[in-house]
């Protein structure tokens, strides 16, 4: 809410306001969110009765019957809005489909819209409850390792406008957000590996325990949900909750004074350069995870050919990459693209480059400007040769969203869903690595 004691005063050619916002909202770590003995979600309804929920069609089919159950067992009548949500639909008409159905419910002005599923439907969800009647209360309770890491620790919510990812949004914080992780339970392997991109993200820049914890368990964390699965190693899920809970703790830390971007340098930026471009280049689009793990993985050779970091911290980072299944490289991150990139990234960054770095050390982070377009393909060349010599010569595993994501049909190419844009470079690329695998790096 508006700071009461905002001052106006007048000035010799008309007046000067000066006001604050505050903004105020919480985490509750809570696993059984849904669970009838666990009030915490059915309280924060009480007071209005009732509840509207927004959920896209995978958790309607999943956990659709136990959310009516719970708020049942609470005495609140539930009205569900179900809508489909990819890369594909994270559009206006999504966004305002919402809209009509928060007026068809008729939403009170402070009456909170409940919002269920991952980082894609909390984005488009949250910017309608941004832009209707101006804003709107939301609670937040995430079901991927997207949604539950990162998506939930930012207030930035968003639709994508074409080619251009998150090209509208706002910044609209949730009231509160539900911590579930047993919500992975359900999550497919690819989901639970495209999250754990976003773990490396802030764990390579600002959280060296992170990083060593992600790098000794890597694989299990990724088979056995977080430790959420029925035959998760022992100790598995304390490790895992070390690791979310360090992981969250560290991005609240450094974007809570900068929750509106105001500062450009931003150290959870690290990743974010050339993705935003590349994600979408595809007629399928690359997972999200994937994209930001080529620009991070990118970005570390550029930082070992600038002679900022050890040839061991590189090869340490894109080995976790590797291992992971995540994507260190990709046929259509080539020089034009990378242009493309660094343009549009300058512009959303008031003219400079501001390029986040895991240096000198692991846990570390430095910003490089002023790099011209020669020194970066430069790196980029580089990089594709260090590419090469890694599992799938750099490609990732379950790398493309999949139809239910997207909404259309699409063909595969040694495994991978590609369309017609993309086939023949795909092919190449796939004939080439049984050379690339001599010599492979795990």
């Amino acid at each position: 809410m508006s700071d009461l004691n905002a001052t106006v005063k007048p000035t010799d050619s008309g007046f000067a306001v000066c006001g604050y916002e505050k903004i105020e909202y919480d985490f509750t770590f809570l696993d059984g969110v849904f669970s009838p003995s666990n009030p915490q979600l059915a309280e924060c309804y009480k007071k209005w009765g009732r509840v509207f929920c927004i959920a896209d069609t995978n958790i309607c089919s999943l956990y659709g019957a136990e959310i009516a159950a719970y708020f049942a067992a609470h005495g609140l009548p539930l009205t569900m809005h179900k809508t489909k949500i990819g890369e594909k639909a994270k559009n206006m008409d999504t966004m305002l489909s919402i809209c009509e159905a928060m007026t068809e419910f008729g939403i009170i002005r402070k009456e909170p819209v409940l919002v269920v599923g991952g980082g894609l439907i909390t984005d488009v969800a949250g910017f309608a409850c941004a832009a209707y009647r101006r804003t709107t209360n939301f609670i937040r309770v995430p079901t991927t390792v997207v949604g539950l890491i990162d998506a939930s620790v930012s207030i930035k919510v968003a639709v994508n406008q074409g080619k251009h990812k998150n090209r509208l949004g706002a910044y609209h914080a949730p009231i509160h957000t539900f911590l579930d992780f047993t919500f992975l339970r359900t999550l497919p392997e690819s989901q639970v590996r495209n999250g754990f991109a976003e773990l490396i993200k802030i764990a390579s820049c600002a959280e060296k325990r992170t990083f060593d914890l992600l790098d000794q368990h890597c694989t299990d964390l990724i088979t056995h949900k977080f430790g959420r699965s029925s035959d998760a190693p022992k100790g598995l899920m304390a490790a895992a909750d070390e690791i979310n809970r360090r992981g969250i703790h560290r991005m609240l830390e450094l974007e809570t004074p900068n929750l509106h971007e105001l500062a450009l340098d931003r150290v959870i930026a690290f990743g974010h350069t050339w993705s935003p471009t590349l994600e979408l280049a595809p007629e399928t689009p690359l997972r999200h995870g994937h994209a930001i793990s080529i620009d991070m993985a990118y970005t570390t050779t550029l930082a070992l050919m600038k002679g900022i970091i050890s040839p061991e911290v590189h090869t340490r980072i894109l080995s976790l990459f590797s291992r992971a299944g995540l994507a260190i490289d990709h046929v259509l991150f080539d020089e034009v693209l990378l242009a493309k990139g660094t343009d549009a990234i300058l512009k959303t960054r008031d003219g400079k480059l501001r390029l986040a770095c895991p240096a000198p050390q692991i846990g570390e982070c430095v910003f490089l400007n002023d790099l011209p377009q020669s020194e970066l393909d430069a790196a980029l060349r580089l990089h594709k040769e260090y590419a090469g010599k890694y599992a799938r010569g750099g490609d990732g595993v379950d790398a493309y969203v999949d139809s239910s994501d997207t909404g259309v049909e699409m063909s595969e190419v040694g495994g991978m869903p590609v369309f017609d844009d993309v086939r023949g470079k795909v092919e190449a690329r796939l004939q080439a690595v049984p050379a690339m695998m001599k010599g492979m790096a795990n």
